[in-house]
């Protein structure tokens, strides 16, 4: 399989929102880098042709997240994790190949708030931004949002240990309906498929 590029102008808009932050940057107090390891699983794709639904077998993920703190516990977050997972396609053709090799990068932005501020530091953070699919010398790009909750432990000031679990909800589709008015207002008709994505992860802190 060729390797895969994220397409510039995803990028470029994610440049726009870490630039959307930088006056908070500007007065941190703190940074926090954790390259993360785990497992990722869930994210059924529907396959419009066939009207099937296809398999994404959970795989490891690998990644790293960055937060940058503005005030005591509360952070801006970077957040990158990627999977190659297997994508069963016996629904989807009668011949061919069974399975392909999906790859799926989450590229997100947006904040972590600690719950306590001793050695053990339970948190919960917020995020959105891009998440692109790549197989076959081609992908996809779509927004995503994502929730994560979990723990620190940071025994010494510069260096911990963090586990994550997080939900992602990527949006691959959307369709406006009809709109019906009457004299109670209108009601618009709305379509929009998510892929459900669950991740565990474990991750070493290192904090300057």
């Amino acid at each position: 399989m060729e390797d895969l590029v994220l397409p510039a102008r995803p990028l470029a808009s994610l440049v726009g929102l870490l630039l959307l932050a930088l006056p908070a940057l500007a007065e941190a107090q703190a940074f926090e880098i954790s390259p993360i390891g785990g497992y990722r699983f869930g994210g059924d794709l529907y396959e419009v042709f066939t009207g099937t639904t296809l398999d994404i077998d959970g795989a490891p993920c690998v990644g790293v997240t960055a937060d940058v703190f503005v005030k005591e516990g509360t952070s801006v977050s970077f957040l990158y994790s990627h999977q190659r997972a297997r994508v069963d396609l016996s629904g989807a053709s009668a011949g061919g190949a069974r399975y392909a090799t999906l790859s799926i990068d989450h590229w997100l932005l947006g904040s972590t708030q600690e719950l306590d501020g001793g050695v053990v530091r339970p948190f919960l953070g917020g995020f959105a931004g891009l998440t692109r699919f790549g197989g076959g010398g081609d992908s996809e790009i779509r927004f995503s949002l994502a929730g994560s909750a979990g723990v620190k432990l940071l025994p010494w000031e510069h260096l911990g240990a963090r586990l994550d679990a997080r939900l992602y909800a990527v949006i691959v589709d959307g369709r406006l309906g009809r709109t019906i008015c009457g004299g109670a207002g209108c009601l618009v008709d709305v379509d929009v498929f998510v892929v459900w994505q669950m991740e565990f992860a474990a991750a070493v802190v290192v904090g300057f």
